[in-house]
Protein backbone atom coordinates (compact mmCIF):
# COMPACT_ATOMS: atom_id res chain seq x y z
CA UNK A 1 0.00 0.00 0.00
CA UNK A 2 1.26 3.47 -0.88
CA UNK A 3 1.54 6.65 1.12
CA UNK A 4 -0.85 9.57 0.77
CA UNK A 5 1.82 11.38 -1.24
CA UNK A 6 2.13 8.40 -3.63
CA UNK A 7 -1.65 8.35 -4.12
CA UNK A 8 -1.73 12.09 -4.83
CA UNK A 9 1.13 11.71 -7.31
CA UNK A 10 -0.75 8.88 -9.02
CA UNK A 11 -3.90 11.03 -9.27
CA UNK A 12 -1.89 13.82 -10.92
CA UNK A 13 -0.27 11.34 -13.34
CA UNK A 14 -3.78 10.17 -14.25
CA UNK A 15 -4.71 13.79 -15.05
CA UNK A 16 -7.06 14.49 -12.15
CA UNK A 17 -5.46 17.92 -11.72
CA UNK A 18 -6.52 18.83 -15.28
CA UNK A 19 -10.16 17.70 -15.08
CA UNK A 20 -12.70 20.42 -14.30
CA UNK A 21 -14.92 19.85 -11.27
CA UNK A 22 -16.91 22.14 -8.96
CA UNK A 23 -14.36 24.03 -6.89
CA UNK A 24 -11.59 23.78 -9.48
CA UNK A 25 -10.32 20.35 -10.46
CA UNK A 26 -11.19 16.75 -9.76
CA UNK A 27 -7.87 16.45 -7.95
CA UNK A 28 -8.76 19.30 -5.57
CA UNK A 29 -12.18 17.72 -4.94
CA UNK A 30 -10.69 14.29 -4.23
CA UNK A 31 -8.18 15.82 -1.81
CA UNK A 32 -10.90 17.79 -0.01
CA UNK A 33 -13.08 14.68 0.35
CA UNK A 34 -10.23 12.57 1.74
CA UNK A 35 -9.20 15.34 4.15
CA UNK A 36 -12.78 15.96 5.31
CA UNK A 37 -13.28 12.27 6.03
CA UNK A 38 -10.16 12.45 8.22
CA UNK A 39 -11.43 15.52 10.09
CA UNK A 40 -14.75 13.74 10.67
CA UNK A 41 -12.98 10.78 12.26
CA UNK A 42 -13.32 8.21 9.50
CA UNK A 43 -10.61 5.57 9.36
CA UNK A 44 -7.61 5.54 7.05
CA UNK A 45 -9.23 3.04 4.68
CA UNK A 46 -12.26 5.32 4.18
CA UNK A 47 -9.94 8.33 3.82
CA UNK A 48 -7.96 6.52 1.08
CA UNK A 49 -11.22 5.65 -0.65
CA UNK A 50 -12.29 9.27 -0.39
CA UNK A 51 -9.06 10.39 -2.01
CA UNK A 52 -9.59 8.00 -4.95
CA UNK A 53 -13.38 7.65 -5.01
CA UNK A 54 -13.74 8.68 -8.65
CA UNK A 55 -11.09 6.30 -10.01
CA UNK A 56 -13.69 4.21 -11.87
CA UNK A 57 -16.05 7.11 -12.51
CA UNK A 58 -19.29 7.49 -10.61
CA UNK A 59 -22.98 7.65 -11.36
CA UNK A 60 -22.68 11.43 -11.01
CA UNK A 61 -19.29 11.89 -12.73
CA UNK A 62 -18.73 9.31 -15.43
CA UNK A 63 -15.14 10.11 -16.31
CA UNK A 64 -12.87 7.30 -15.12
CA UNK A 65 -9.19 7.62 -14.20
CA UNK A 66 -8.71 3.86 -14.35
CA UNK A 67 -10.48 1.06 -16.18
CA UNK A 68 -12.35 -1.32 -13.87
CA UNK A 69 -10.46 -4.19 -15.48
CA UNK A 70 -7.32 -2.78 -13.85
CA UNK A 71 -8.58 -2.91 -10.27
CA UNK A 72 -5.29 -4.44 -9.08
CA UNK A 73 -3.55 -1.12 -9.81
CA UNK A 74 -5.76 0.75 -7.34
CA UNK A 75 -5.75 -2.18 -4.89
CA UNK A 76 -1.94 -2.07 -4.78
CA UNK A 77 -2.03 1.70 -4.33
CA UNK A 78 -4.63 2.08 -1.55
CA UNK A 79 -5.16 -1.44 -0.22
CA UNK A 80 -7.91 -3.99 -0.82
CA UNK A 81 -10.48 -2.54 1.57
CA UNK A 82 -10.22 0.99 0.20
CA UNK A 83 -10.29 -0.27 -3.38
CA UNK A 84 -13.40 -2.34 -2.69
CA UNK A 85 -15.10 0.77 -1.29
CA UNK A 86 -14.07 2.83 -4.34
CA UNK A 87 -15.49 0.13 -6.60
CA UNK A 88 -18.73 -0.07 -4.62
CA UNK A 89 -19.05 3.72 -4.67
CA UNK A 90 -18.36 3.94 -8.40
CA UNK A 91 -20.71 1.08 -9.18
CA UNK A 92 -23.63 2.42 -7.13
CA UNK A 93 -26.65 3.18 -9.31
CA UNK A 94 -27.87 6.16 -7.33
CA UNK A 95 -31.36 6.35 -8.82
CA UNK A 96 -31.99 2.70 -7.96
CA UNK A 97 -30.16 2.58 -4.62
CA UNK A 98 -30.09 5.83 -2.68
CA UNK A 99 -33.76 6.35 -1.76
CA UNK A 100 -34.19 2.85 -0.34
CA UNK A 101 -30.67 2.31 1.00
CA UNK A 102 -31.60 2.82 4.66
CA UNK A 103 -34.47 0.33 4.41
CA UNK A 104 -32.86 -2.35 2.27
CA UNK A 105 -29.12 -1.95 2.77
CA UNK A 106 -28.82 -2.85 -0.90
CA UNK A 107 -26.81 -1.25 -3.68
CA UNK A 108 -27.69 -1.80 -7.33
CA UNK A 109 -24.51 -2.09 -9.39
CA UNK A 110 -24.78 0.23 -12.41
CA UNK A 111 -22.19 -1.81 -14.30
CA UNK A 112 -23.76 -5.26 -13.89
CA UNK A 113 -27.32 -4.63 -12.66
CA UNK A 114 -26.67 -6.98 -9.74
CA UNK A 115 -27.90 -6.14 -6.26
CA UNK A 116 -25.25 -6.14 -3.55
CA UNK A 117 -25.82 -6.10 0.21
CA UNK A 118 -22.65 -4.74 1.82
CA UNK A 119 -21.79 -5.67 5.40
CA UNK A 120 -22.83 -2.99 7.92
CA UNK A 121 -19.33 -1.50 8.22
CA UNK A 122 -19.00 -1.30 4.41
CA UNK A 123 -22.45 0.27 4.17
CA UNK A 124 -21.47 2.88 6.77
CA UNK A 125 -18.28 3.66 4.84
CA UNK A 126 -20.25 3.97 1.59
CA UNK A 127 -22.79 6.30 3.18
CA UNK A 128 -20.12 8.43 4.87
CA UNK A 129 -18.20 8.75 1.60
CA UNK A 130 -21.37 9.56 -0.36
CA UNK A 131 -22.44 12.26 2.09
CA UNK A 132 -19.01 13.88 2.31
CA UNK A 133 -18.69 13.86 -1.48
CA UNK A 134 -22.02 15.64 -1.93
CA UNK A 135 -21.28 18.14 0.83
CA UNK A 136 -18.07 19.15 -0.90
CA UNK A 137 -19.84 19.59 -4.25
CA UNK A 138 -22.59 21.66 -2.60
CA UNK A 139 -20.07 23.88 -0.82
CA UNK A 140 -18.12 24.42 -4.03
CA UNK A 141 -21.24 25.14 -6.12
CA UNK A 142 -23.93 26.72 -3.91
CA UNK A 143 -26.38 26.56 -6.81
CA UNK A 144 -26.50 22.80 -6.39
CA UNK A 145 -27.45 23.27 -2.76
CA UNK A 146 -30.14 25.76 -3.73
CA UNK A 147 -31.61 23.39 -6.32
CA UNK A 148 -31.18 20.09 -4.47
CA UNK A 149 -30.77 20.96 -0.79
CA UNK A 150 -34.19 19.62 0.24
CA UNK A 151 -33.51 16.33 -1.53
CA UNK A 152 -30.15 15.90 0.22
CA UNK A 153 -31.54 16.93 3.63
CA UNK A 154 -34.25 14.25 3.33
CA UNK A 155 -31.89 11.63 1.93
CA UNK A 156 -29.18 12.18 4.53
CA UNK A 157 -31.77 12.20 7.33
CA UNK A 158 -32.93 8.77 6.13
CA UNK A 159 -29.30 7.61 6.13
CA UNK A 160 -28.60 8.89 9.66
CA UNK A 161 -28.91 5.40 11.25
CA UNK A 162 -26.29 4.11 8.80
CA UNK A 163 -23.84 7.02 8.89
CA UNK A 164 -21.22 8.12 11.37
CA UNK A 165 -22.60 10.68 13.81
CA UNK A 166 -19.97 13.29 12.94
CA UNK A 167 -20.73 12.97 9.22
CA UNK A 168 -24.45 13.47 9.86
CA UNK A 169 -23.70 16.45 12.10
CA UNK A 170 -21.61 17.96 9.30
CA UNK A 171 -24.43 17.38 6.80
CA UNK A 172 -26.86 19.16 9.11
CA UNK A 173 -24.41 22.04 9.50
CA UNK A 174 -23.97 22.44 5.74
CA UNK A 175 -27.57 21.83 4.69
CA UNK A 176 -29.46 23.03 7.74
CA UNK A 177 -31.64 20.67 9.75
Amino acid sequence: MSTDRDVRDWLRRRGADRIAHPGGTLYAHLCRVGERLAVLGCGSEVQAAGLTHAAYGTDGFDLALLDRADRAVLRDLVGPGAEELVHLYGACDRSRSWRTLAETGQVVDRFTGQVRTPAPDRLRALVDLSIVNELDVIEQDPGIGERHGAYFRDLFASWAPLASARVIDDARRVLGS
